[in-house]
């Protein structure tokens, strides 16, 4: 596959990513759009000879600490907007899994959120605005760079988890948050019965504060970022000394806690890194129902080797990491044969064209594709029949 990126931010460069899309767009040519590349893996199998990548538009382009905005390419690493926010004692706290090596771009345009998503927000809740260019080249701009800015149809929500098959993301701004000035990691062992999470999960609900993260790990998943071989849960406290002694009181009704470093956190969402040919998806169901949600993922992968299973109970979804040692077909049919919401984000490619038609993509989305992308060049494929 050809791969030609542009190169640093500025108006130049909106000019190049317009060229190439109407030409792609006049000579019917599908397009792999792609950043960093760290998910290149995920979503449906991309058919597509040329590539455009967005690696090289990088560049904070406004950051107003007053107002708690920031505004940067779609090539901008996540590390490299927290060390600009961390002067300011603030950040963005969607930390996707894989890690800060990931950019803003992608994690929008995937829709990705990390272990802080139920307490802190995902993507949908913290990009504020942006500009994209559609699959016939013409460039939009969607909400603003300030908080109150709301106004007409939401495309930058739509635009959002969209897989770039709506549109070329060039920049985007986002609501930013203070860091707090205490935070505290504690580990509490935990059963797995489907009673005991399903508890776990209307108990959590029931506190009167949201700890800022939290995260149930299967035991070898534990075991791989060091911590004690069993299963457990990981609950990230935060605010001044007094909030975050009053959330550990409360906390302790779970079960014994041990603290743990902060830097735990960074492990978990890089964890997977290096499991090459792993296959992932998400299930939820309500909270109320995490046990039975849990249980059916464990069921599901013990014919599988180093597999990981974590998941927040507040939100009722658990994700399954795993290293495929089962065949495509019984692959793509266990992943589906949840009874419940399930989100895939990568399988074999054999998996991929195993998978029911029926559970891919429905019409009101193909119509939405579409109105922006009528000759399909862009990431053609990537969320099932789409194409």
């Amino acid at each position: 596959m050809a791969r030609r990126a542009v190169g640093s931010p500025g108006s130049g460069n909106v000019t190049q990513v317009v060229e190439r899309i109407r030409e792609a767009n006049a000579e019917r040519r599908p397009l792999r759009v792609a950043a960093a590349g760290t998910w290149l893996d995920a979503g449906a199998p991309v058919d597509a000879d040329d590539s455009l990548s967005l690696a090289g538009d990088t560049g904070i382009v406004e950051y107003v600490p007053g107002d708690l905005t920031l505004t940067a390419r779609a090539g901008t690493t996540l590390a490299d907007i927290s060390a600009a926010t961390r002067a300011h004692d603030q950040w963005l706290p969607l930390d996707p899994w894989g890690g800060d090596e990931g950019t803003l771009g992608a994690t929008i345009a995937t829709g990705t959120a990390g272990p802080h998503a139920h307490a802190m927000g995902q993507p949908r809740d913290v990009v504020l605005g942006m500009e994209f260019v559609t699959g016939e080249g013409r460039v939009v701009r969607s909400g603003g760079r300030v908080v109150k800015n709301v106004a007409g149809f939401d495309l930058t929500r739509l635009v959002t988890g969209s897989w770039g098959s709506l549109g070329v993301i060039l920049e985007a701004t986002v609501r930013l948050r203070a860091r707090p000035q205490q935070t505290r990691t504690l580990l509490i062992p935990m059963k797995t019965t489907r009673a005991e999470l399903s508890a776990l999960a209307l108990r959590l609900r029931a506190m009167p504060f949201n700890p800022i993260a939290s995260e149930l790990l299967n035991a070898t998943f534990a075991a791989r970022l060091g911590l004690p071989f069993h299963a457990c849960l990981l609950m990230r406290a935060a605010g001044n000394e007094a909030s975050v002694e009053a959330q550990v009181d409360r906390l302790r009704e779970l079960g014994s806690i041990e603290d743990v470093d902060d830097s735990v956190w960074d492990r978990l969402r890089a964890a997977e890194r290096g499991m090459d040919e792993s296959s992932s998806w998400r299930w939820s169901r309500l909270p109320s129902e995490f046990g039975e949600t849990w249980n059916a993922a464990e069921d599901a992968t013990r014919e599988m080797s180093d597999t990981f299973i974590h998941g927040n109970p507040a939100r009722g979804i658990v994700r399954v990491v795993a290293t495929a040692t089962v065949k495509p077909k019984k692959l793509a049919r266990l992943v589906r044969g949840f009874a419940g919401t399930v989100a895939v984000e990568r399988l074999p490619r054999d998996a991929w064209s195993s998978l029911p038609t029926s559970n891919r993509t429905n019409d009101l989305a193909r119509a939405v594709r579409e109105k922006f992308d009528p000759a399909g060049i862009l990431n053609p494929g990537i969320m099932g029949d789409l194409a």
